[in-house]
């Protein structure tokens, strides 16, 4: 199934969003391909790719709580994108996550149920890790 409709995940497992955006895909019926990106870090041609299909600036998909990007001066708004592919580089933390690409597209999950907008099919209904629950007919980031 993975092969015919292939799914990958940029994931970072200390990451409630992330894990439940994987489940999410795991109940769908899918068996992604899961890249712990903390452990892999990027290249700058994976970054650019990614970057291309979620059609985002380096800066949209900074993340700021809980990694050096204030320190490293990458939330001025004189930081430049090459300033931030860069830090990404050196900083893999500080890309946020996850990022789920599927022949569909490509997301940032945020919220993790935004991963429904690029799957064939989508569990009935999803149990978050918070207990809110996600059903199929509940539109991407709308709560039921």
């Amino acid at each position: 199934m993975s092969d015919a409709f292939p799914v990958t995940i940029y994931h970072n497992p200390a990451c409630g969003t992330s894990r439940n955006a994987l489940e999410m895909i795991r109940q769908a019926g899918y068996a992604p391909t899961v890249i712990e990106y903390l452990k892999t870090g990027w290249t700058r041609a994976k970054l650019d790719e990614l970057l291309a299909a979620l059609a985002m600036a380096p800066r949209d998909v900074l993340r700021e709580k809980g990694t050096p990007a204030a320190e490293l001066g990458l939330l001025e708004a004189s930081a430049s994108d090459a300033q931030i592919l860069a830090a990404m580089l050196a900083h893999p933390i500080l890309v946020n996550r996850p990022i789920v690409v599927t022949p569909l597209g490509a997301r940032l999950a945020r919220p993790s149920e935004v991963v429904f907008e690029i799957l064939e099919k989508r569990p009935a209904e999803f149990r978050k890790e918070d207990g809110e629950i996600v059903r199929a007919s509940t539109q991407a980031g709308g709560k039921s």
